[in-house]
């Protein structure tokens, strides 16, 4: 229990110093914190009918988000909470590419439907 209460009192000096007030107020957080929208929509997606899933955006956000998770690490200095939020964009958009296969491809599709004319 003193580690944990170590801890915190470590994490509200920290938090009072310039050093984060500096770190929060820049486009090296905000901009991830932005970005944070992309993963939390298609998770919530995850719900609805895979028939409204596209399979070309959901391609195209995959290797958007891969381009930039090696951007996140390759900047200087890293940016490790960017890089998270495409990581998570990039499980969850291969989550929802997986359920537009199956659903397209895999016989999620009613077979009994008569062809459009």
């Amino acid at each position: 229990m003193a580690g944990v209460a170590a801890l915190l009192r470590k994490t509200q000096e920290y938090v009072k110093t310039k050093e984060f007030r500096d770190y929060v107020t820049s486009t090296h957080f905000w901009g991830p914190v932005a970005n944070w929208g992309l993963p939390m929509a298609a998770f919530k997606d995850m719900k609805a009918p895979p028939d409204i899933i596209s399979g070309r955006m959901t391609t195209a956000l995959i290797f958007y988000s891969m381009a930039f998770m090696r951007f996140a690490y390759r900047v200087q200095p890293r940016n490790y909470l960017l890089m998270a939020c495409h990581f998570s964009n990039v499980v969850a958009q291969s989550i929802q590419a997986s359920r537009y296969m199956i659903h397209h491809y895999g016989g999620g599709v009613k077979a009994s439907k008569p062809p459009a004319k």
